[in-house]
């Protein structure tokens, strides 16, 4: 059980959340809104919910700010209609790029994105047109503590995950963070093996997983970067995946 380090996305993930809190927070609060609204107040009958709320809390997300947006979907207040939607398409450097969003104006959403993608180097493609070259997988960061490379590898078996990988050095609060990845019907039972195991969760969530990564340098590393900001500066976006190595 080896392979890419996932840890590296979700670390820049992780400086998105410390650099824009309150735009990730009104992020995971619209989605825990439209999965209230459309499923229920309980995340025990309710997995987008689930979900949503385990991602509030790994983005240390205030309680009334959850409980307002619960309210609010299953309230009558919310009278946005909501969608999913995914667009696909070419970054600086030929990566490949999927950007996932929450919409009530498709219009908009698609200008924003188009806007973005143009402004940066990148072409927006049709549907489908990279995502072939990405797996939809469960991916979870956990810090190993105290425990060596053979008992984590150990742990992720035990635990049902189907890759693990060890960090290539300690992040920056000095800890060994593991990423694990599974399959997606696995993805919640693993967290909570883990959690019940006494292991401290940093991130969790399902992903676009790419078969390959693309080194990019230079310029267009600059103009991936910048691209991957503005992506994630549009309220509607709610992710962005790319095969760019290191991204």
């Amino acid at each position: 059980m080896a392979g890419h380090n996932k840890w590296s996305k979700i670390r820049h993930r992780k400086a998105v959340v410390d650099k824009r809190r309150s735009k990730v927070w009104s992020k995971i609060a619209r989605v825990i809104t439209v999965a209230a609204r459309h499923h229920g107040p309980d995340p025990n009958f309710n997995l987008n919910l689930r979900y949503a709320l385990d991602e509030a809390r790994y983005a240390n997300m205030p309680r009334d700010v959850i409980e307002r947006a619960i309210k609010k979907g299953t309230g009558g207040d919310d009278q946005d209609d909501f969608e999913s939607t995914r667009y696909e398409g070419f970054g600086p450097g030929g990566v490949a790029v999927i950007v996932d969003a929450l919409t009530n104006n498709r219009t908009r959403t698609v200008n924003d994105v188009r806007d973005a993608f143009a402004k940066n180097e990148g072409n927006l493609g049709a549907s489908g047109c990279v995502s072939y070259m990405f797996k939809h997988l469960g991916v979870i960061a956990v810090d190993a503590g105290k425990h060596d490379d053979l008992a984590m590898m150990d742990l992720a078996i035990d635990a049902g995950a189907s890759d693990a990988s060890p960090p290539e050095e300690p992040d920056e609060e000095d800890r060994r963070i593991w990423t694990l990845t599974t399959e997606p019907t696995q993805f919640e039972a693993v967290r909570q093996k883990l959690e019940k195991a006494g292991f401290k969760i940093i991130d969790a969530q399902l992903s676009m997983v790419p078969d390959d990564s693309v080194a990019v340098n230079g310029e267009a590393a600059t103009q991936l970067s910048d691209m991957i900001d503005a992506l994630e500066d549009l309220d509607d976006v709610q992710k962005v995946w790319t095969n760019a190595e290191g991204l």
